[in-house]
């Protein structure tokens, strides 16, 4: 009898396990990486990651970092209901000349729970006189 039953929750729990991926989150990005391409120092430093729910459940962003003080990423603060589009602002500091190579750590609740965004370029010094 004892082995009836734990077959039982054993089937029970696998059942409702596959249930559970079934209606998940999803976060699909239309590109992981943004070119500053060459920019002037002091220019705008604000890009955008679009990115699209895919799933079958409200997506939730629970954090967003980046690799260092001089990149400050926005995160959306509601969820992201299936289909829907979102999107995740990143401001770089332009006052720092030289290349830009930055990633940004994405937390949520989809199914790849962490994602990582790029950032390149690179900012060139205003030329006086020009």
């Amino acid at each position: 009898m004892m082995k009836k039953i734990v077959l039982l929750l054993f089937v029970g729990l696998v059942g409702f396990t596959a249930t559970a991926q079934d209606t998940a989150a999803k976060i699909e990005f239309k590109t992981e990486t943004v070119d500053y391409g060459e920019i002037a120092k002091g220019s705008d430093g604000v890009r955008v990651f679009e990115f699209t729910n895919t799933g079958t459940a409200p997506l939730i962003i629970s954090k967003v970092s980046s690799s260092c003080g001089c990149t400050i990423p926005k995160k959306p603060e509601a969820p992201i209901l299936p289909g829907k589009t979102g999107e995740i602002q990143v401001k770089y500091d332009t006052n720092r000349v030289g290349p830009i190579r930055k990633a940004i750590t994405v937390i949520s609740n989809a199914d790849t729970p962490t994602k990582v965004l790029k950032i390149k370029g690179e900012i060139k010094a205003t030329v006086s006189g020009k």
